[in-house]
């Protein structure tokens, strides 16, 4: 368990916690509101690069798009607007990591109906990020990071749980814990 600063920022995680199974380490992060999950964003920001694939699930509410924005607009325009794609599905951000691919796919029908909005191709040319990611069903790529976030302690906490797959296992080791304070 970590308790106190991450990162060398103000302690906006109250807690840290590795669990492992059979896909890898699993983190869990008590984020006290949006400022942290903001930090978070930027933090697992700083790791991306093109082919990198971000897959957000959890409730109505649950920090997804806060999550996006604040990853948006740390590689790209820091004034930048960042709508909710529940609309339009996709909306597209240049960057100074190269392009990012938003999707949010909670008013699809089918899984295949994300084939239609050239997600294979954003798989492979920018770094993707999926609001309502389990409605692919299987059509993840394999080297991927699963962000779950879940209510926290209280009306603003967030809970995020983050489960690396393929190269992210060793991204998540590498980049994201660094820095943490282990107790």
């Amino acid at each position: 368990m970590v308790s106190g600063p991450l990162w060398g920022l103000c302690p906006i995680y109250t807690r840290l916690t590795m669990m492992f199974n059979d896909e890898g380490a699993e983190r869990v992060y008590d984020l006290a509101d949006e400022a942290a999950t903001g930090a978070l964003a930027r933090r697992i920001a700083d790791a991306t690069a093109p082919g990198d694939v971000i897959a957000l699930t959890g409730g109505l509410g649950a920090g997804k798009t806060a999550f996006a924005r604040a990853f948006i607009r740390h590689l790209g325009d820091a004034d930048e607007e960042v709508p909710s794609p529940t609309f339009t599905l996709l909306q597209t951000y240049s960057s100074r990591a190269g392009d990012i691919y938003h999707f949010d796919l909670y008013r699809i029908e089918q899984p295949d109906d994300a084939l239609e909005l050239g997600i294979e191709e954003a798989f492979s040319d920018g770094i993707t990020l999926i609001e309502w990611a389990e409605r692919l069903q299987g059509m993840l790529p394999a080297d991927r990071l699963d962000i779950r976030f879940e209510p926290g302690a209280w009306p603003d906490a967030r809970r995020a749980v983050l489960v690396g797959h393929g190269l992210w296992m060793a991204k998540l080791a590498e980049s994201i814990d660094e820095g943490a304070i282990h107790g």
